[in-house]
């Protein structure tokens, strides 16, 4: 006669695997479910729907809220809470600028990441933008993959400047000056520190510059946190910024 206890044993075991089998599907289901939410602003319909193709069509990047206005993209955002707002500059109501300033501002206290695309080389607002708390921006021309790079690089809180037009923006901005001095380090930058800044400057990424100067990932984002503390500033962008205003990179 079979031993009952090795029967309910074998129940009990397999109960267990199907509970672990379960609990794994979950846990799958919940990583996939962690997709990046990102709004979308832009008074141009076949913009936004241009934009939302794109953005859903990446597997890891999903586009939860569209806005015609400034105004919207803001009460939207809010309410939303997305992992990056992706705003046009040119905007009725409320213009991209103030949209990004009430919601990723110095004086907001939980910002949210705001990357701001436009469609001019040299659009005077984009500086402006950058100013108000923009953590990147791109040329509405960008390719799929670089507008993916640029909205995972602000979800994980970095920052994305369009290689194509940082120097001919930032560094034409630097020639007219920023509206005050900019501030001076708390500390020195060391050599290297200062060739990480240019690289910064000229929109390298982060393998770009470990490459270029021959030094781990691991060490490229050691020296940009020294010099986001050094410099009292936010993002890279900033760090570019105050590359070009204190001109260490010339145009």
């Amino acid at each position: 006669m079979r031993d009952k206890s090795i029967g309910d044993k074998s129940i009990g075991d397999n109960n267990i695997r199907d509970n672990n089998i379960r609990d794994n599907n979950i846990r799958d289901n919940n990583i996939r479910d962690k997709n990046i939410t990102v709004v979308v602003a832009d008074d141009q319909e076949i913009a936004r729907t241009g934009l939302r193709m794109i953005l859903d069509a990446q597997p890891d990047i999903e586009v939860v809220g569209e806005a015609g206005d400034g105004r919207r993209a803001v009460e939207l955002a809010r309410r939303l809470r997305p992992d990056v707002c992706l705003f046009d500059i040119r905007m009725p109501r409320l213009d991209g600028i103030e949209a990004t300033r009430l919601l990723a501002g110095p004086d907001v206290g939980d910002p949210l990441a705001v990357v701001v695309i436009t469609t001019f080389d040299l659009d005077e607002y984009v500086y402006a933008a950058l100013r108000a708390g923009a953590r990147g921006f791109l040329l509405k021309d960008a390719g799929p993959e670089l507008l993916g790079q640029a909205i995972r690089a602000a979800a994980g809180g970095d920052a994305l400047i369009a290689p194509s037009i940082t120097a001919r923006l930032l560094g034409a901005f630097a020639g007219v000056g920023p509206a005050a001095p900019p501030a001076q380090p708390i500390e020195a930058l060391t050599d290297r520190e200062e060739q990480i800044l240019l690289t910064v400057a000229r929109g390298r990424t982060n393998s770009e510059i470990a490459a270029e100067l021959h030094i781990s990932l691991s060490t490229v984002k050691s020296h940009i946190a020294s010099l986001m503390t050094k410099l009292a500033v936010r993002n890279r962008v900033e760090i570019a910024m105050w590359a070009y205003e204190t001109k260490r990179v010339k145009r």
